[in-house]
């Protein structure tokens, strides 16, 4: 392997302009507090929007002709948002529905009078209607653990009066929803800013109505400030597991997208609640199934696979096992799953085309898990030349890099620093 692939500073392995170490560190002036369509909808490890402004300048300095940005793991739609501002057509896909919903919700152009309309139709719905017995029936015990009676009876009413007043599978119904799901964490118990399932039984949780006012007029306000051009380019995004197939989705110029990190967060947990009352999925498990190095229902992979992956990787497992079996499965096929989208990432650039990751590195019980260096490695794999990777400055972070002993984030400069720095990686299609 040549140098390019250590992931520890800028390197590059030629045809490729090189960038200052602290390229992709920060943005511009404009670019100090993330524009208010990026913040309607929670989030965790959003990567900043001026990622994906840097990605095109880059690819641009670099001779790549974009029309068609991609992002396979799309996440709440940054990339697109950014690319469709700068009237390149998109293409992406997640397999978390709760984060498509809210992709399209800011990739699409509202009328403010339509939005109003909407949801006085919605308030005035809410006031006159009252949940049945059959309404409370269907209710899930999960549901119960998180929210109080009288919260679940307003989610009830909300649910319903926006399902009646917005026209099904339009895009203002997909506002509303987005809206409302925005609304569940401040109305349980879910212990705030917390990246985990985690109650907090001294909690006052938030009225629903209230709490929906005021969610409808931040994102009514930023939607109003959300400008596009006016035509030219099209936004498909996509509910599914980009894995699902090994046939490319679409042929496009530069890919911007960030892999989850392994043994950082769960999304399925994060999003439950959303997932349950939006009736994504029955149980809120399911979505763990499709989820990049996912160890539920699944057999541990083979000594085989692991050690096509080289001997760096097989170690590292090797160190895993003796801490945790299954946390040891789970990362083995975590790296085989990269593997495989790096693959088929490469089969979806145009020739000449462009591919930036965002990757950052983890750990489990004191053992460091390399997740830059194995995404250069499958890149280098997958055929991809002119490989580099840049360490990069955390910045913009809704949460601070530290987390208290409960896991918490914290301002506690002597607490665990968590996620201070990522990679980007960046190849080309020869």
């Amino acid at each position: 392997m040549s140098s390019v692939l250590k992931a520890s500073s800028t390197t590059s392995a030629s045809n490729c302009s090189p960038v200052s170490a602290s390229y992709w560190d920060f943005g511009d002036r404009r670019d100090s507090r993330e524009d208010p369509i990026h913040r309607i909808h929670s989030y965790p490890a959003k990567f900043p929007s001026f990622i994906t402004t840097k990605a095109l300048e880059h690819a641009k300095r670099n001779g790549v002709d974009v029309k068609v940005v991609a992002d396979v793991f799309c996440g709440c739609g940054t990339t697109a948002v950014e690319a469709k501002r700068r009237g390149k057509s998109f293409w992406g896909c997640d397999i978390n529905p709760v984060a498509t919903l809210i992709a399209k919700v800011k990739t699409r152009h509202y009328r403010g009078p339509a939005l109003v309309r909407y949801f006085e139709a919605i308030q005035e719905g809410f006031r006159s209607t009252k949940p049945s017995m059959e309404d409370r029936a269907r209710i899930s015990d999960r549901i119960r653990y998180w929210f109080e009676e009288r919260n679940i009876d307003d989610l009830i009413r909300l649910d319903r009066s926006i399902r009646q007043f917005t026209p099904a599978k339009s895009p203002y119904r997909a506002f509303f929803l987005c809206g409302f799901s925005n609304i569940l964490k401040p109305t349980s118990r879910w212990l705030t800013k917390s990246i985990k399932a985690q109650l907090d039984p001294h909690k006052s949780p938030r009225g629903v109505m209230e709490a929906f006012e005021d969610q409808f007029n931040q994102m009514q306000k930023a939607c109003g400030a959300n400008l596009f051009p006016a035509r030219g380019q099209t936004v498909r995004i996509r509910t599914q597991d980009f894995l699902a197939s090994e046939k490319p989705s679409c042929l496009v110029d530069l890919i911007v997208t960030s892999p989850p990190y392994v043994t950082s967060y769960n999304y399925a947990d994060i999003h439950q609640l959303s997932t349950l009352w939006l009736r994504s999925a029955t149980d809120y498990r399911e979505l763990r199934r499709g989820m990049l190095g996912n160890q539920y229902g699944v057999g541990p992979p083979s000594l085989e696979a692991i050690e096509s992956l080289g001997t760096t990787t097989a170690e590292m497992y090797q160190g895993l096992l003796s801490e945790c079996r299954h946390k040891a499965h789970s990362v083995a096929r975590y790296f085989l799953d990269v593997d495989k989208a790096v693959a088929k990432c490469w089969r979806m650039l145009n020739t000449g085309g462009m591919a930036v990751f965002v990757i950052g590195n983890t750990e489990y019980k004191g053992i460091r898990i390399d997740n830059a260096a194995h995404l250069a490695r499958c890149m280098d794999r997958a055929g991809f030349c002119d490989i580099a990777s840049t360490r990069r400055k955390v910045s913009l972070k809704t949460m601070t890099p530290y987390r208290d002993a409960r896991g918490r984030f914290t301002r506690d400069l002597t607490a665990r620093e968590v996620y201070g720095e990522e990679f980007v990686v960046v190849g080309r299609r020869s």
